[in-house]
């Protein structure tokens, strides 16, 4: 063998020694890994995303023939009248006037306005995914005032009272299941499909008025019946605006520009009352067509969101942000085993230990689809605490070690599900963990000599 083939074998042996051996090799090739490791992690996280959109896919097309969420806006008058307007044509050195006549839309909101609400949930299923759905009965009543033109003074003989109509307007009006009435002043009237040309942009029913408006104050009541899905909205018409809500969904979160004055929430439903003035929103009384007051309405609705309590795909999505950690803590777990202890684990075993944590995502997702979150978690994270302990056992060479090995993991796992659950603390609670994580590593490797390896005898040695 020749000088060169000596040196050559000898630097072989000696980089294979430093990989072996070097704590700072050996921490930037675990580092490797599991950056190496966030390739599947990345391709779970879009399974996640896959499966969220065939569930999305699934409710749309049940809501589409149930009723989608539903936004109730009204109800309100509408009167037309007739606007003159004079225009100059110059026709060669003659100047001519003539005036154009337009029909225009005064809108006039009650003045007290009570609705009183109930709903049971539904659920229905399309494949394995369970579409959460509502019946809600309304009991609707108040008080208009005539509608007064002079503020704006409109000619009495312009304004078309045979023409007024009252509409009441509705986000997804398929939803109506039953015929309505309107009891106006003692009076009942059907209504009728369509929102009739008013100046508010929605769908809707309406009733004509024709006859109706002679007099000073209108007492109205109807009920009403809707399906729908995901949330119901109102809207605070009345100078006085007052909604009572009892429904059987029991996580409800409560949305708008409003929050109700008084509400119960428990395991069996809850109830809400909202109280709202005309002086907390953006838009009067009375206005005219082209006023634009349309942006005002949306933005004053409120109600109440009928939350799905643990959405798997939510979680999926939260449990994959951890992975990365996940990973780093039990490697760091199994390297402090090499430092502390000299034995020396394979860059394939950790590999495979990572490919066991990474498949647990997909159990937890493909569990819980059909089985719920909760049992989903608890199988998921028993069957990869098992098998990181008992591969972990081989690889150490020590029951003991792989006891401590699997508590540990097992500690991971219980912790990723109370972050999962306190999602307002989850920050401070994280913080806390990395903290103590921290540590320990810092206390169980304060007297290493990062600096002096083992020498190469002491590594003969001890292979």
């Amino acid at each position: 063998m020749t000088n060169i083939e000596r040196t050559t074998i000898n630097w072989m042996q000696n980089i294979l020694w430093w990989i072996r051996y070097s704590h700072l090799l050996r921490g930037l090739l675990i580092g490797f890994l599991i950056l190496l490791l966030l390739i599947p992690i990345s391709m779970i996280g879009n399974v996640i995303w896959e499966r969220e959109e065939a569930r999305n896919k699934a409710v749309s097309e049940v809501t589409s023939s149930w009723g989608g969420d539903q936004s109730f806006v009204g109800p309100w008058i509408t009167v037309p009248y007739q606007q003159h307007k004079t225009e100059k044509q110059t026709t060669g050195s003659r100047v001519e006037s003539f005036t154009r006549t337009e029909t225009k839309y005064a809108t006039f909101l009650p003045e007290t306005l009570s609705i009183t609400g109930s709903s049971a949930s539904h659920i229905r299923h399309r494949g394995i995914f369970k579409v959460p759905l509502y019946t809600l009965s309304l009991q609707v009543s108040g008080l208009f005032s005539k509608p007064d033109f002079s503020a704006w003074g409109t000619n009495p003989d312009d304004i078309l009272w045979d023409q007024a109509f009252l509409t009441l307007g509705f986000s997804d009006s398929k939803g109506i299941t039953e015929q309505a009435l309107l009891d106006w002043n003692g009076d009942e009237f059907g209504f009728r499909p369509g929102a009739g040309g008013s100046t508010v942009e929605t769908a809707g029913i309406h009733v004509p008025l024709d006859g109706l408006l002679e007099g000073e104050t209108f007492d109205f009541s109807f009920p009403l019946a809707l399906n729908g899905s995901d949330f119901v909205y109102f809207t605070p018409f009345g100078r006085e605006t007052k909604v009572e809500l009892t429904s059987d969904w029991p996580d409800p979160s409560f949305k708008g520009n409003w929050l109700p004055t008084s509400h119960t929430v428990n395991q069996k439903g809850f109830q809400a009352k909202w109280s709202i003035p005309f002086l907390g929103r953006n838009y009067p009384q009375q206005w005219k067509s082209d006023s634009g007051f349309n942006g005002a309405i949306d933005i004053s609705r409120f109600g109440v969101k009928f939350l799905v309590p643990i959405d798997n795909y939510r979680m999926g999505h939260r449990s994959v942000k951890y992975a990365a950690l996940f990973l780093l803590l039990s490697f760091v777990t199994l390297w402090l085993f090499e430092i502390l202890s000299g034995i020396r684990i394979h860059p394939l075993q950790y590999l495979l230990l990572g490919a066991g944590m990474c498949v647990f995502y997909l159990l937890e997702l493909s569990l819980a689809e059909h089985i719920g979150f909760i049992p989903a978690y608890i199988i998921a994270s028993s069957a990869i605490v098992s098998l990181i302990a008992v591969y972990s056992a081989v690889v150490l060479n020590s029951r003991k070690k792989a006891v401590i090995v699997g508590l540990i993991t097992a500690g991971l796992y219980g912790y990723l599900y109370i972050l999962l659950q306190s999602q307002d603390y989850a920050l401070l609670i994280g913080s806390i963990g990395l903290f103590v994580v921290i540590a320990t590593i810092m206390y169980l490797t304060r007297k290493i000599n990062w600096y002096e390896p083992k020498t190469q005898v002491e590594a003969s040695e001890e292979g």
